[in-house]
């Protein structure tokens, strides 16, 4: 198979751990093409295709020099036998327009994953909404007055914007109220930005859990991202420490519920944040932690991930036979 892969600069993987770099090892593995490209070289042009100038690739099995580059060309995203979307947060303006250009190559025959719809109709925070059974209290608003009432009823709440990623932006308020002003100012920007406001969980103390779930079915094992020193945050980028754990029972009743929903919908691979019982975040755009689970368990992320690609791949195939 013929796969492009549009994501962030291959120069700055750290491919000690990045996921995307796990997904093309394996795919070289088993023998399939490798392409690249960033968002910013897609294109549309009056009566043409969506197309990129990619570079196709090769894997040279060093840490250092990771890839080598055996040629740039102009190709149409239809024409490769994947497209896997794996652009880092955040969901800004130009991530949104190129969630429409894939989309429009997929009118053309391109075979895209995640779904552009899909990553459009599911932002990481606002998507655990649609799943109150699995979620704790939880409010998104823009006023100042719907935060202060939350925290009065709950006490102890984690406030954070919409488009955050690796833990940035949250705050923890607690029962004394300690610069809640201050903090809703500095999120909602008067009015402006909506906030998320959760209830404080304390089992964070034992891990922000991200339960992947590919091809509509939960792995094994999830990380759990665990906080250190006196940090609230569990996020690998804010200095967490990652445990791989098998599943709990709650966290697999969690990945079988929403697992054939998301798959459903387009969305190949996701990644399920939970802390203790409840939902916290649902990321679609670039979920990560394949290789953090691989190396503590055994558990081979990349594998089940590309056996799920060529299997859909083969099902759409069947699909336009017919």
């Amino acid at each position: 198979m013929k796969l492009l892969f549009v994501a962030d600069p291959l120069e700055q993987f750290k491919i000690y751990k990045d996921t995307t770099f796990a997904m093309m090892r394996e795919a070289a593995r088993r023998g399939h093409d490798l392409a690249a490209c960033e968002p910013r070289q897609l294109r549309w042009e009056r009566g043409g295709r969506v197309s990129a100038q990619v570079r196709d690739i090769a894997l040279t099995g060093n840490e250092r020099d990771w890839f080598v580059v055996r040629g740039t060309r102009d190709a149409a995203l239809a024409d490769f036998d994947a497209v896997l979307m794996r652009k880092d947060p955040p969901f800004d303006s130009e991530y949104f327009y190129a969630t429409h250009l894939l989309e429009q190559a997929e009118r053309e025959g391109g075979r895209v994953f995640n779904r552009p719809r899909a990553l459009r109709d599911h932002p990481e925070k606002l998507a655990i909404m649609e799943f109150p059974e699995f979620i704790g209290p939880t409010l998104i608003t823009r006023e100042a007055q719907d935060i202060r009432r939350f925290h009065e009823e709950h006490q102890d709440i984690i406030l954070k914007p919409l488009d955050g990623m690796g833990g940035t932006g949250i705050f923890r308020v607690g029962p004394n109220g300690m610069n809640l002003g201050s903090i809703i100012e500095t999120l909602n920007q008067g009015g402006n930005q909506s906030v998320m406001v959760q209830k404080f969980l304390p089992q964070i103390a034992e891990g922000d859990k991200r339960v992947l779930i590919i091809g509509g079915k939960p792995v094994p094992f999830c990380l759990a991202r665990i906080p250190q020193g006196n940090e609230v945050r569990g996020n690998l980028a804010a200095g967490g420490l990652g445990v791989a754990r098998p599943l709990s029972a709650r966290d697999q009743e969690i990945g079988e519920a929403l697992g054939p929903i998301l798959q459903q919908r387009g969305l190949l691979l996701a990644g399920v944040d939970v802390i203790g019982e409840c939902i916290t975040e649902i990321n679609v755009t670039s979920p990560t932690c394949f290789q953090e689970i691989q190396q503590q368990t055994g558990c081979d992320v990349a594998t089940l991930f590309v056996d799920a690609l060529e299997q859909e791949l083969k099902k759409l195939k069947t699909l336009l036979r017919l």
